[in-house]
């Protein structure tokens, strides 16, 4: 076996540039490019090797403008790629490297492959301390990246050139496994990235990672039947693993056939269409009135590729019936087991195709009359409540955000995407947007992470190009991480922003008030002379204006006409167009029989919080303990 005498930095490219993934007899290569922003810590590694290799073996050089937002951009790229394909991410040591720290944990918190190359102090030594690098007195093997150790799936540190050899493929495995995927992180010392080591040719010849998609062990399918034919109330809580398997015509076969109804989580929204029979909608803490209803008289309850987490459980009260019991259909064991479920750790396609076969087999007619007109009545209903809070009435000034959510819906269809992450968008777009297909919602709302937005309105383009995409962002968080829009004209990216504006974080002045805090530092207020408090007049942002000065079109839209305009002019536009619409500060869509556990303060002098404490302690008691 012969050898390459190549740089680690090289030896990267050259081994990323050959990884490829097959599922379904599909195969694609898995790094698509490098996202990066270059300093002393790995311009003459990594960014030599891109330079001089990238070219020839096909690895491309992306420059975003800050670090965080290119791992936002690389886990938006792979959610919309079923995970089947990401972007490495590089950095220079210290800032840049923290800089993508937020984000990693993003990822890992939804199940998202990325891969991240921080740079690192000098592993010889000798340059001690080098620029932006963190000393620790006692532990001299500590730096900056050892933060990114808590946030991701698999961290490494590589020291000498040779521990590459084992420490890549396992990141790589790492990253392809769909039970174990997130932020992987291989921390790359400034001058082990330019030394140079004989690399066997193996190492780097062409390695196809199949995708593994694990059925159902027989003897839990049959007892997960039996409680399926015994339930009187039914119900299937599909999350973002439907759509990453690609189980959406198994999931619609299994709804369809039984008469069982579909909720929604943020990142399962999408897996049936919105007018199907049998999604009833979203459900938890901003779930909707049809699914919240079916949830808490449900005596089954079927997760689909969900990681249940509080607001979908709405805190562990949404499920009420005293004696439901739980089926965790799920590729991680972790997530199947939650809620004391009968875990069936499978492939959420393979899962729910091997349960329709064993009913089918077992002649089981579905549920009964009475409860598919329950279904559809409640269905008839929610959809009602929906179109009534998308019509604009007139009622304030500017538009509501449901109204403007539903006048852009209709005019840009249930096919285009629309991404948001964090705010109160997130709970509006949840009830009020109407997808027609798995790809039409992309929200990352595990994490929530104000700045997702822009970053993962490129990633979604740059993975189907051919796609409408529309980012729906507050003012709050685009003011967080807009800079990508010089990005996206640099790039030749093409779609449409939405800025929400209303003056602030007004979601949390909700929650405030939820919990008797008057308004306290969420708006964009000037501060007040006399007071000395953020309570002065409401601070103007052109964002139009701020648009333009990046490179991108700017169009200020305040009423249903002239934001109907400025989409039919974004859709023809020759580049990226943000429309700034200001939107009332206190009309959002209303909660639906839906609670989250924020608990009031237990001590103070005013009569709201002492009030708010009381409703606390009487909410709490319907919280499931026996499901921890």
């Amino acid at each position: 076996m012969g050898t390459v005498r190549l740089t680690v930095g090289q030896a990267i490219v050259r081994f990323l540039a050959a990884q490829h993934v097959e599922r379904d007899g599909r195969e694609n290569r898995f790094i698509a490019g490098v996202w990066g922003i270059f300093g002393h810590g790995n311009v003459a590694g990594l960014g030599q090797a891109l330079e001089e290799l990238g070219d020839a073996y096909d690895m491309p050089y992306f420059r975003p403008q800050n670090e965080q937002a290119q791992v936002h951009l690389a886990a938006a790229y792979a959610k919309h790629r079923n995970r089947l394909q990401t972007f490495a991410c590089t950095s220079s040591i210290g800032p840049g490297a923290t800089n993508m720290i937020t984000a990693a944990a993003g990822a890992t918190v939804n199940r998202l492959p990325v891969l991240l190359l921080p740079s690192d102090y000098f592993a010889n030594r000798l340059p001690d301390p080098v620029l932006q690098q963190i000393e620790h007195p006692v532990e001299h093997d500590v730096s900056a990246s050892d933060a990114f150790r808590p946030v991701s799936r698999y961290f490494d540190r590589i020291s000498r050139p040779e521990q590459l050899l084992s420490s890549i493929p396992e990141a790589l495995r790492v990253l392809t496994d769909p039970a174990e995927t997130g932020a992987v992180t291989i921390s790359l010392p400034e001058d082990v990235q330019s030394e140079a080591y004989d690399w066997p040719e193996a190492f780097l010849d062409k390695r196809v990672w199949h995708v593994r998609r694990p059925a159902p062990e027989a003897a839990v399918l049959a007892r997960v039947a039996e409680l399926v034919r015994a339930a009187q109330r039914p119900l299937i809580v599909t999350g973002g693993g439907t759509i990453y398997s690609e189980a959406t015509e198994a999931l619609d076969v299994l709804a369809s056939r039984y008469g069982i109804p579909v909720c929604e989580t943020q990142a399962g929204k999408g897996a049936l269409p919105w007018n199907h029979p049998m999604n009833v909608g979203p459900v938890g803490a901003n779930g909707g009135l049809a699914a919240n209803r079916l949830a808490r008289e449900a005596d089954l309850v079927i997760s689909v590729g969900t990681r249940l987490g509080d607001f979908v459980t709405a805190s562990k009260t949404q499920f009420a019936h005293p004696d439901v019991r739980f089926v965790g259909i799920n590729v991680t064991s972790f997530d199947a087991n939650k809620l004391r479920a009968v875990p069936v750790v499978a492939d959420a396609r393979e899962g729910l195709a091997a349960l329709d076969g064993v009913l089918l087999a077992a002649a089981f007619a579905g549920t009964d009359p009475a409860y598919r007109e329950r279904i559809a009545a409640l269905k008839a209903e929610w959809d009602a409540r929906v179109d009534h809070h998308r019509t604009p009435s007139g009622e304030t000034a500017d538009l509501a955000q449901p109204e403007v959510i539903g006048i852009v819906n209709d005019a840009v269809g249930g096919h285009a995407t629309v991404v948001c992450a964090a705010g109160s968008l997130p709970g509006d777009l949840l009830k009020l947007w109407r997808p027609e297909d798995p790809k039409a919602y992309h929200l990352e709302y595990g994490y929530s992470c104000m700045g997702y937005e822009i970053p993962a309105g490129i990633g979604v383009k740059l993975a189907e190009p051919e796609r409408e995409v529309l980012v729906a962002i507050g003012d709050g968080t685009y003011l967080m991480l807009n800079s990508e829009i010089v990005t996206a004209v640099a790039e030749g990216v093409k779609m449409t922003v939405i800025v929400f504006d209303n003056h602030g974080y007004q979601c949390i002045v909700d929650l405030a008030r939820s919990v008797g805090v008057p308004q306290f530092g969420n708006e964009l207020r000037h501060r007040h002379a006399d007071r000395n408090r953020l309570e002065g007049e409401y601070v103007f942002i052109d964002f139009a204006k701020h648009a333009e000065a990046m490179g991108a079109i700017g169009v200020r839209a305040r009423t249903e006409a002239e934001i109907r305009a400025a989409i039919a002019a974004a859709r023809t536009a020759d580049r990226t167009t943000v429309i700034h619409v200001p939107v009332s500060p206190e009309k959002r869509a209303p909660g639906y029989e839906g609670w989250w556990d924020v608990p009031a303060a237990a001590v103070s002098g005013s009569d709201a919080v002492t009030a708010a404490r009381q409703r606390y302690t009487e909410a709490i008691v319907r919280q499931r303990k026996e499901l921890l």
